[in-house]
């Protein structure tokens, strides 16, 4: 069965990259899977360099296929801020709980009337071969005045962010089986990259 590389480090992204592309039919790897233990700069300006670089990387040093992803929560009373720099926004990459504290004191200065914030992702797949293939996904939402007590390892602000429209947090505890399907901006991507996914591997 071929392969495809999950490109991520986060443990979070990849259980959720596991679970949403389980129905493909290739064998998922991981990093550690074989053997990579390397980091990539993301210094991109935007999260689709940011994704295409850590899948080139990847995809090369590995010789596998493979998807990666790069995005952030943009909260529109700040310019939509932290955007590309969400997990750097204290100047270094910071804890989950680092985070988790920072957005507490930024939730408590929030406007009631501008409480509005957005997460987006770029998905990229990228082959053996150095094609490259990108898709935004996103999900709109609001920042709760106060967060989740259980947060979800690698997704910290997840335990902030609330969907209105629904009247539940965008965490898994909190969403059923197909509300996930319908919320989930990571799957928003993928839907529109699966079909070159699929022709890919049928190939």
């Amino acid at each position: 069965m071929k392969k495809l590389l999950i490109a991520t480090t986060n443990k979070g992204k990849l259980n959720e990259f596991s679970k949403l592309l389980s129905d493909l039919p290739v064998e998922l790897v991981s990093l550690s899977d074989v053997g990579i233990d390397t980091d990539v700069e993301e210094d991109g300006l935007t999260y689709e360099e940011n994704s295409q670089k850590k899948a080139l990387f990847y995809s090369k040093l590995s010789g596998l296929p493979a998807i990666a992803d790069d995005g952030g929560i943009e909260i529109a009373a700040l310019n939509n801020e932290p955007g590309v720099r969400s997990r750097r926004w204290l100047g270094y990459e910071a804890s989950d709980k680092e985070l988790i504290d920072h957005l507490q004191k930024i939730s408590e200065e929030l406007p009631d009337d501008n409480r509005a914030a957005c997460f987006k992702t770029v998905v990229t797949f990228v082959t053996p071969d150095g094609e490259v293939f990108s898709q935004e996904g996103s999900v709109k939402g609001e920042i709760a005045k106060k967060p989740l007590s259980n947060m979800i390892i690698g997704y910290p602000y997840r335990s902030f962010f609330f969907l209105p429209e629904i009247g539940k947090f965008y965490h898994e505890e909190e969403l059923s089986i197909d509300e996930e399907k319908i919320y989930n901006h990571r799957l928003r991507a993928l839907k529109k990259i699966t079909p070159k996914l699929r022709q890919f591997f049928k190939s």
